[in-house]
């Protein structure tokens, strides 16, 4: 006898699943990618700079600046490279120490600079050539301009670069360095007005002329922060009709020796 066959119905449910259309599996990236898309459209069409600011400018002017940027009226607001941007302007204008570039939305650029100042000069045949405190060359000196700078001796300069720090003839490094370390410290605690001379005839012993009263001899370059605390600690005991040597060589007592 053969044997009666049942099928079950299938589930309404399970009929519905099979009908029901498969979403795509790229619906999602492809709304981001067009969104991004847009996204980019919209920065590229409608942030166009349309006003740039300069601030901190002492030496150039701000058309200067700007110039040598290279930053234009019309560039897009996010995709004008700023790196790029500061290093031109650093090695096209020497006197610029440092520089910040600052995007505002909608349209605005606000370029802030600090300039380098003149400290000191030195002497190139008969030209005369200015520092900054980092051993910067800015250029030749104006006419009158190093009655207010501090004369360097001693050091033979080799080729000079503007924008670049000084090198000497036999290209010793560790004395520039040395240098630049000296003129930091006379800036740091406002000496410059009273250094009348920077003599580095012995690159290993230089020597300082203050107020034209005291000779100041450094020693070698360690502990130079602290050698010159303890001039300034010095001066504060002497009279002021004292002339003579203040010796901080040693790096831990200063010897006064008077003329």
């Amino acid at each position: 006898m053969a044997g009666t066959r049942y099928s079950s119905p299938i589930p309404r449910a399970s009929r519905d699943e099979k009908r029901a259309p498969r979403r795509s599996s790229f619906s999602g990236p492809l709304m981001f990618a067009v969104a991004i898309v847009a996204a980019i459209f919209v920065m590229s069409v409608f942030f166009r700079v349309s006003d740039i600011q300069v601030k901190g400018n002492v030496h150039y002017t701000p058309e200067e600046i700007i110039r040598a940027s290279a930053i234009e009226e019309g560039d897009n607001l996010f995709f004008f490279d700023r790196i790029a941007t500061i290093s031109r302007a650093l090695s096209k204008l020497p006197y610029i120490e440092d520089i910040a570039v600052e995007r505002r939305l909608p349209n605005k650029v606000i370029i802030t600079v600090e300039e380098s100042s003149a400290l000191a000069y030195l002497e190139l045949g008969e030209e005369q050539w200015t520092l900054d405190h980092r051993c910067k060359v800015l250029g030749k000196a104006a006419e009158g301009e190093t009655g207010s700078l501090i004369p360097v001796v001693g050091i033979r300069p080799g080729t000079l670069m503007i924008g670049e720090q000084m090198e000497t003839e036999d290209k010793d490094r560790e004395e520039v360095e040395y240098l630049a370390a000296v003129l930091d410290q006379i800036e740091a605690r406002g000496l410059t007005e009273s250094i009348t001379q920077i003599d580095f005839s012995d690159s290993k012993s230089p020597e300082f002329r203050y107020q034209d009263r005291y000779t100041v001899v450094l020693g070698t370059e360690d502990g130079l922060e602290h050698k010159f605390g303890m001039f300034v600690t010095v001066l504060e005991k002497l009279k002021a009709g004292d002339v003579g040597v203040i010796n901080v060589s040693d790096g831990t007592t200063a010897h006064f020796s008077p003329n």
